[in-house]
């Protein structure tokens, strides 16, 4: 064993005598400091996991974790049969941001080599990582096109999207982002929508023209779950404790005890190189875009690619700092290469650890293919991390900034695990850009509410954001198994998939029930708001089939079950 293979050996000693309840998560944490600090150096072969379990005196099972969540997360490569690897993608911050270490070595002594190709894909998906058919079919089947020639792959992860060439259509709000190769929109101006868009639905928009009973539009948590009792204990013990001066004007960045507990947590929960000093508070993940897309112009890029399909919410903010925006379509895997470097685009928005709205987690690959992108053009990723701590079936997917801090701007917020009324989020930025940021926060508001941020810092201290997010896991959890035994009893045949992780779910339902225009106006007329795939992006499939993305994190099982029953009832009619 080399020394440099001995010294990164030395670094698992620790996770491995941790208490057994956090052992797995320290081995995970201790491999990936050791790859971004570079003494596990790019090429470096690991041993088998039976190897490496019985030389840290671990279960097996433990270091088979390790090893498939960080081969989904992108830090390791594997193939079968071929033995795992080091990746070459990590980077660790920097002077200029480049990697921490280099060099050889192979911790289980054999010496450098060049990792396979293609780690394995299904890592990310986990034991439920496979599709689901309401009605009780075999997971994993494939559905027929979503759009010419295209597949929709049925898994937990979510579907394979459809081809998006052809054109952009407008979703009826806000400006319309361009394909690559077409044309830019100037910034800020609309175009009329699309037949059969947003703007042309009352049962997809506008709630209050009729009345609605169950809705199941996506985007919002249970509010009833917000901790009241645990959040007014905290807020009383900083009332009680914090000094006069620390009512002046606030650090633009944030409360530095805020930072510093957020920074912990992250690192803990998601894998993030967190600096406390790179951190800035702001009012939510829509003010760390506009933040950025305020500096990004201001730097001269005059536009930002989005996800196709993606949330609406990126297209408009952004376009309210001066940008354009280019769609960029996505696959089973995520973001297509080829599209992206033909967009002209330096900057994107991503939402890789589980893609909104198709539900997918993307792939080592293309995690892998974005970052070296980012780096030939000298761009940079926004990863929007709207609900990354939501995973049903294993440990959630890591971070993308994780692999390179230097390049991904990172954003989350409390708005689905506490309340989104909290307007309380941060965002972790680049050395590069973190004066701009900063100052733009300077000139937009002069930083946060400090009571707020101090509630929030003492109630990360006490452990109760950890115990809210168990409690909204096992809530939403129970929700979902509603909605999937309520799609099976009631639309049988209905494929479900982003059924791992999250808060909503794609649901295809059988021609028979279509077309969507049809469905979607009878269970409006039923008192359901439901919201179609196709508003989201922009293909139009052809097939007759009916794909919706229903939220039920809001909804008690029972309103989750009552508003299935509604719609099978409107749309079984003639």
């Amino acid at each position: 064993m080399t020394s440099h293979g001995q010294a990164a050996w030395e670094l698992l000693l620790p996770a491995a005598a941790a208490p057994a309840r956090g052992r797995g998560r320290a081995l995970q944490e201790a491999l990936r400091d050791a790859v971004r600090s570079g003494r596990l150096a790019p090429g470096t072969r690991l041993p088998s996991s039976r190897a490496l379990a019985a030389d840290l005196g671990v279960s097996r099972g433990l270091v088979t974790e390790a090893y498939e969540q960080l081969t989904a997360e992108g830090y390791l490569r594997s193939d079968r049969g071929a033995g795992t690897w080091v990746g070459e993608v990590a980077r660790g911050r920097g002077p200029g941001g480049t990697s921490a270490g280099s060099g050889p070595g192979a911790l289980d002594g054999s010496g450098p080599g060049t990792p396979a190709r293609g780690a394995a894909r299904g890592a990310a998906a986990g034991p439920d990582g496979r599709g689901a058919r309401a009605g009780g079919a075999a997971p994993g089947r494939h559905a027929r096109g979503a759009g010419a020639g295209a597949h929709v792959r049925g898994t937990a992860a979510g579907p394979r999207m459809p081809d998006t060439a052809g054109g952009p259509h407008a979703r009826g709000a806000g400006p319309v982002p361009r394909t690559p190769g077409t044309a830019p929109h100037a910034a800020g101006t609309g175009t009329r929508p699309h037949a059969g868009g947003t703007a042309d639905r009352p049962h997809a928009r506008d709630a209050g023209a009729m009345a609605v009973r169950v809705d199941f539009r996506p985007g919002t948590p249970d509010l009833s779950l917000f901790p009241r009792a645990a959040w007014s204990a905290a807020q009383r013990a900083v009332l009680a404790r914090l000094p006069h001066h620390a009512l002046g004007y606030p650090d633009p960045r944030g409360l530095p005890a805020l930072r510093e507990e957020l920074a912990a947590m992250l690192t803990r929960r998601r894998g993030v190189v967190a600096d406390p000093e790179r951190l800035v508070v702001c009012s939510g993940v829509a003010q760390a875009s506009t933040l950025l897309g305020f500096v990004l112009r201001a730097r001269g890029h005059g536009a930002i690619g989005i996800e196709d399909p993606g949330s609406p919410e990126h297209g408009r903010l952004f376009s309210s700092t001066g940008l354009d925006t280019v769609w960029l379509p996505l696959d089973g895997e995520g973001l297509r290469p080829e599209p992206l470097a033909a967009s002209g685009v330096r900057a994107v928005v991503v939402t890789p650890s589980h893609q909104f709205p198709s539900g997918i987690s993307w792939s080592a690959e293309r995690r892998a293919a974005l970052l070296g992108w980012a780096r030939t053009v000298d761009g940079h990723v926004l990863e929007d991390d709207y609900d990354g701590d939501f995973r049903y079936d294993r440990a959630p997917v890591g971070a993308l900034q994780g692999l390179d801090p230097e390049r991904v701007v990172y954003a989350g917020s409390v708005s689905k695990s506490l309340a989104p009324g909290l307007r309380l989020g941060w965002t972790l930025v680049p050395g590069e850009l973190l004066a701009e940021v900063v100052e733009r926060k300077r000139t937009m508001d002069l930083g946060n509410p400090v009571l707020d941020q101090a509630v929030l810092a003492e109630f990360v201290a006490r452990g109760a954001y950890d115990r809210q997010l168990r409690r909204c896991q096992r809530a939403y959890r129970e929700r979902r198994d509603a909605l999937l035994a309520a799609l099976a009893e009631h639309l049988p045949g209905t494929e479900v998939s982003g059924i791992a992780a999250g808060l909503h779910v794609i649901a295809r339902v059988p021609g028979r029930y279509g077309p969507t225009e049809r469905f979607l106006a009878r269970a409006a007329a039923a008192g359901v708001a439901l919201r179609p795939l196709e508003e989201y992006g922009t293909a139009r499939p052809g097939d007759g089939e009916v794909r919706l993305v229903i939220g039920y994190a809001h909804l008690a099982p029972s309103a989750v079950a009552a508003g299935i029953r509604a719609v099978a009832a409107a749309v079984g009619r003639g």
